[in-house]
């Protein structure tokens, strides 16, 4: 738009204008680039935080360390939901790659002893253990940490930004073929009307909008990512007004609303096996070097009841696949091969012959306590007996029941999903202040209608963690997912505010638009707060570019048919321009309250709100107007200026009027705005005064603008007060 405008100045022989036009462009870019190389840099530091880690086996034991410490023969091992941190030749183990990112193909490739996977491919499936053959620049890829995502679509907010230009331009078309009707009636020259088209077109660019949204949400990124209070990275920047908007959050259970710290709770037994031979079988279908939450629990158990890992010869292992909901290892004791299976139990009940008939109750009764139930099965491959249960506790975080409760003031619905049984997760919800409306995935994925029904999700799939927050989004809500699996990437990239909690994998991470780097979910209630401050923020600047620009081409229409002159001149509005939208931009610091429920941009409420509030300005156009020329009989040159000084004057009172949505005086604005409107005001009195660029008017006459402005001031705060409340725009 400014492009064009440029050429139409240029086209009109108005060169003074042009080379403003130019210079706004200029400063507009030139702030867009310092803000995009701060990104940058930003980015460089976010990939230090969410470097790619490696388990290695060092100095005999395994040891998690920075993918960049590698070195070719270290010995590693890379499990499901893993970026492989490096060239690396599989000695043990299968894994399963996702190499979209080398070859563009998303078909999985499978790789088993001897054969090659690739640095900063994902691991689907599987687990391995292998041998670094290159690292870094020596990589096939060529690099380690390609984490953030520089993909980007269209976001809500770069809608909304459309959508307000598209009403201006709406205002401005009506207004100028209103104008050219006009002259053509009273025989104006085209020649004469073709200015003030320029006149309208400049005022109505939102030069600086783009860009104080811009550094509006970097001021909030900036705030969450330095102080040591919070601990949110945030790597897409349209997620911190996302965030305003979020009005439902699908929560996984385990590390996020639990410690996820699983003890041994309890164990049921099924004869002939007894507790200690129970978790002998349990530790052998469990593995050290993959460092699983569940696997470790149940090794410290095993440990503490004697448990001799040397005692059995492990042949084979499986590692937990989400898809099967089991682990799988083969053994070799006293000469026989016995095939030892754990995991869910229904699933692993389905794989014996003649499973107990009252394992459903023991299941139930296990879960019911919160805990995690697992069944055990061993025996000849294909002739597996059900060995017991054994129920780990993960207890809920201290603070998450307060947590769910300040989310739900702050207007968002909390909805646990987990892939854990019923049982578990009613009684889990019960702990942390959901009251629980369980719905199955199955069910889900039968009825997708349930994802707003039900509050708690139990044994769901990756699948359908995807399809509630889409279904949820296709129904008008601006979903949060929080997630640290590779199952959770999905979803994480379809919600609006996917958050990788700190525990994620690095897949997770990569999906995500925020990360949290503390544990639990507390910080998420720091995000809300500083981007509804944020979207406060950006608000206010709408409604004062509306009601700046409403004014602008209304009351020049209007006073071209009235008096049958132009009251300013193209040059005057490019200075006005300068004056007032720049100055503006220190709006994107400003004080500004969290609403109390969830923000949302609509547009058509603004537009309602902000002509009202125009009409105040209008009326105080007029009267300036009238003063010009009927009291103080000035001359249209003067009158010009004058026209000039009362838009930048009343454009200044209209920020200190709608930054507040209560009365004006309620809160005191950020010392920067107060000192730009100070600056502003005495260049232009200056520039009248001294007749820079403008025919000179007296002090006198630019005291009494400044008054009028003043006082419409006062006039404009109740209008603004009821229609922002006639519109629901007062939270």
């Amino acid at each position: 738009m400014l492009e064009g405008t440029i050429g139409l100045t240029l086209l009109l022989g108005r060169d003074v204008e042009g080379v403003i036009v130019t210079v706004l462009l200029v400063v507009n870019s030139l702030i867009s680039f310092v803000q995009q190389t701060r990104a940058g840099e930003a980015l460089a530091l976010l990939r230090e935080r969410l470097a790619v880690t490696a388990r290695a086996r060092r100095d005999g034991r395994w040891v998690r360390l920075p993918a960049r410490e590698l070195v070719p023969g270290d010995i590693v091992r890379v499990r499901v939901g893993d970026l492989v941190p490096a060239d690396i030749e599989v000695l043990d183990g299968h894994l399963s790659v996702d190499q979209s990112s080398l070859t563009g193909e998303s078909v999985p490739t499978e790789a088993g002893p001897g054969e090659i996977v690739h640095s900063a491919t994902v691991a689907t499936r599987g687990e391995a253990t292998g041998v670094v053959t290159a690292t870094g620049a020596a990589t096939l890829f060529g690099r380690t940490s390609a984490l953030v995502d520089a993909a980007r679509g269209a976001t809500h907010l770069e809608r909304v930004i459309y959508r307000i230009v598209r009403s201006l331009v709406v205002i401005d078309v009506v207004l100028v073929a209103v104008m050219f009707a006009y002259a053509a009636v009273v025989g104006t020259k085209l020649s004469d009307v073709a200015p003030f088209a320029l006149i309208i077109l400049i005022a109505s660019v939102p030069v600086a909008l783009p860009t104080t949204f811009t550094v509006a949400q970097a001021v909030g990124a900036l705030e969450l990512s330095r102080d040591h209070r919070h601990g949110v990275l945030v790597t897409r920047l349209a997620a911190v007004q996302e965030a305003a908007s979020m009005d439902v959050l699908c929560t996984d259970k385990t590390g996020t609303l639990t410690l996820n710290q699983l003890t041994l709770e309890n164990v049921i037994a099924y004869a002939p096996v007894d507790r200690a031979a129970l978790l002998d079988l349990a530790a052998l279908s469990s593995d050290e070097s993959g460092q699983d939450p569940i696997d470790l629990a149940l090794l410290r158990a095993a440990a503490s009841e004697g448990h001799d890992p040397d005692a059995h010869r492990r042949i084979a292992f499986a590692p937990f696949d989400p898809s099967t909901k089991r682990t799988e290892a083969t053994i070799e004791r006293d000469g026989r091969r016995l095939q030892v299976v754990k995991g869910m139990p229904d699933v692993v009940a389905s794989l014996c012959a003649a499973p107990p008939p009252g394992i459903a109750d023991d299941v139930d009764r296990l879960a019911g306590t919160g805990a995690r139930v697992l069944a055990v099965a061993a025996g000849p491959a294909g002739d597996l007996a059900l060995a017991g249960l054994v129920a780990l506790a993960d207890r809920p975080r201290p603070d998450s029941a307060q947590l769910i409760s300040e989310l739900r003031q702050l207007g968002i619905d909390v909805k646990m999903v987990t892939g854990d049984t019923l049982a578990t997760a009613r009684s889990v919800a019960h702990q942390v202040g959901i009251t629980p409306t369980v719905c199955t995935g199955a069910e889900l994925r039968a009825d997708p209608g349930l994802a707003a029904q039900c509050s708690v999700f139990a044994g769901v799939f990756p699948e359908d963690k995807h399809t509630l927050v889409a279904t949820l989004q296709a129904a008008g809500h601006v979903v949060g997912m929080t997630g640290d699996g590779v199952n959770d990437a999905p979803a994480l990239r379809q919600a609006e505010v996917g958050i990788a909690v700190d525990t994620a994998v690095d897949v997770a991470k990569a999906a995500a638009s925020m990360v949290l780097t503390e544990p639990g979910l507390v910080d998420i209630i720091t995000a809300v707060t500083v981007s509804r401050r944020i979207y406060h923020r950006m608000m206010t600047w709408t409604l004062n570019k509306i009601v700046k620009t409403s004014q602008v081409a209304i009351f020049l229409t209007l006073a071209f048919v009235v008096t049958r002159h132009f009251v300013t001149t193209p040059l005057l509005i490019v200075l006005l321009l300068l004056a007032n939208d720049f100055v503006t931009m220190s709006l994107a610091v400003d004080r500004a309250r969290p609403s109390a429920r969830p923000a949302r941009w609509r547009v058509g409420a603004l537009v309602s709100a902000s002509l009202a509030l125009a009409a105040v300005v209008i009326a105080e156009s007029f009267l300036d107007l009238w003063l010009a020329r009927g009291v103080f009989h000035l001359g249209w040159h003067q009158t010009q200026t004058l026209i000039f000084l009362m838009l930048v004057f009343s454009g200044q009172a209209t920020v200190y009027v709608v930054r507040e949505r209560d009365h004006f005086w309620k809160s005191r604005p950020v010392g920067w705005i107060l000192a730009a409107t100070c600056g502003d005001v005495a260049v232009v009195t200056a520039l009248a005064v001294c007749g820079v660029l403008m025919t000179p008017i007296s002090a006198g006459l630019v005291a009494m603008v400044l008054g009028i402005a003043l006082g419409f001031m006062v006039i404009m705060d109740p209008v603004k007060v009821a229609a922002l409340r006639r519109f629901d725009l007062a939270h």
